[in-house]
């Protein structure tokens, strides 16, 4: 059994949305860790019980606002679940003071900082407001980038899509058994996934009946994240084309990635194949068998992702699929999962939760 002393002290930045509630729910839950503080602007001066009552019984921090040194001062390991640029200052001060940090925004997933700038530039931040970091940040996908994420230091835990759409397609891209061109992904989302603020496209009446596509025509910010990952898979460039739908339900993405084969006559086999060969020895990948498709209801509150390929041999065109909750291994879990591989624990600790259902 793990003593207190020798547990890691860590700090949960931006507690008061969906993903600082999932971090968390998970972290409790983890045997090499103790949650030493949570700070959040909005919800400051609040128990962090009573921001969410779910966790009742189980943490009563005091809600904090950020200080760099108070961190560094009582934690060795920092979970920031801030906005995309807000986050890149607190990241730089985290780690000016020797903080381990993992980044849920969008700051440090990009390696080069014009792409930032094109996607997530504003007026307040034109430019990366932490350029410098980028180098050296992690891409945290540990089923693609495990090596490089032992030891590290500043990680930079990938968007739900990205991570929805990579495991479905890359290894598809690794074994070259489809084209770098013509790929097209569509995503489904949960409401979780446009956050905690109110807003009409998340209000109940407004959703819950329908199902729509937003950010169309390549306009989604992640679109540059799936392509930098699948560039690499590829060894070639990759354009894609990206839609993403809101869907009336709380949790969950669904991806379906259409691809071009490079041997149309290849059986239909190869491609479900490919995916069983990737993630053999994953603990969190799962290739469904033969005839079963992944579902979002049977991922859900876990850390798991269901992929499977199939390939249409009249349209000639392959299918990969992909099913995750967007909240757990689109975010929170797979930081959790990201800081068990850098710190060298067993991969899968605190993250061995089996999926709610129904």
């Amino acid at each position: 059994m793990t003593s207190s002393d020798d547990r890691v002290r860590v700090a949960v930045i931006g507690a008061s949305g969906y993903t600082g509630a999932e971090l968390l729910r998970i972290l409790l839950g983890h045997p090499r860790v103790t949650i030493a503080m949570v700070m959040a602007r909005r919800a400051a001066g609040q128990r962090i019980d009573a921001v969410f009552p779910h966790l009742t019984g189980r943490l009563a921090l005091p809600v904090e606002v950020f200080d760099a040194d108070a961190v560094a001062a009582g934690a060795e390991v920092a979970f920031c679940a801030l906005p995309h640029g807000e986050s890149a200052l607190v990241v730089a001060a985290l780690r000016a003071r020797g903080v381990t940090t993992l980044d849920l925004s969008a700051d440090f997933r990009l390696h080069d900082a014009a792409t930032w700038s094109q996607w997530y530039g504003s007026a307040e931040h034109a430019h990366h407001p932490a350029a410098e970091l980028l180098a050296g940040a992690v891409y945290g996908l540990p089923e693609r980038h495990r090596a490089r994420l032992r030891g590290a230091e500043l990680i930079a835990v990938p968007g739900c899509y990205p991570t929805a759409t990579t495991l479905a397609i890359a290894p598809l891209l690794d074994a070259g058994l489809v084209r770098a061109t013509g790929l097209v992904v569509d995503g489904k989302s949960g409401a979780s996934g446009v956050g905690r603020t109110p807003g009409l496209s998340t209000h109940l009446p407004e959703s819950a009946e329908g199902i729509r596509a937003y950010k169309v025509g390549g306009t989604h910010r992640h679109t540059p994240e799936m392509e930098q990952e699948l560039s690499l898979a590829a060894n070639a460039p990759v354009r894609l084309l990206f839609t993403p739908h809101l869907v009336p339900m709380s949790r969950g993405i669904l991806a379906c990635v259409y691809a071009e084969p490079t041997d149309p006559s290849r059986p239909a086999a190869a491609y479900r194949d490919a995916l069983v060969a990737a993630y053999r020895d994953e603990p969190f990948v799962d290739v469904l068998a033969p005839g079963l498709t992944p579902d979002t209801a049977f991922v859900r509150g876990s850390n798991r992702c269901h992929v499977t390929a199939v390939y249409d041999p009249r349209a000639q065109r392959v299918l990969a699929l992909s099913a995750i909750d967007n909240l757990v291994k689109g975010a929170a879990g797979q930081a959790v999962q990201c800081l068990n591989v850098a710190r060298g624990w067993p991969e899968t600790m605190g993250l061995d939760t089996v999926a709610l259902f129904p």
